[in-house]
């Protein structure tokens, strides 16, 4: 069964890169939105295969997580860091369930 919840996850992370670059010129954002997307999509499609195996895309959506809710706390600013923070919380409360539950 495809997993269309990651693959959307993976697809607003990429978005989200490129319009940082086109709004602000950020290269670390493109390539940031690129690679982090480019791994959640990876994951998806490893998550549709099997959907126990979620290591990549849990692992991604954790560093994600992480990394924008550290900016959040710092700026204050939902948009982008609030958001993305908060769809990879859910993530990874998705997935965690998911390996949890075996």
């Amino acid at each position: 069964m495809t997993d269309l919840i990651g693959y959307g996850y993976a697809t607003v992370v990429a978005i989200g890169g490129i319009i940082g670059y086109l709004k602000a010129g950020s290269v670390p954002s493109l390539a940031a939105g690129l690679l982090f997307g480019g791994a959640a999509a990876f994951g998806a499609m490893q998550t549709s295969k099997s959907p126990a195996n979620c290591l990549i895309i849990l692992g991604t959506s954790i560093a994600l997580s992480c990394v924008m809710g550290y900016r959040y706390s710092n700026s204050g600013k939902f948009m982008p860091a609030g958001l993305v923070a908060s769809m990879s919380v859910l993530m990874v409360v998705r997935y965690g369930y998911r390996m949890y539950s075996g």
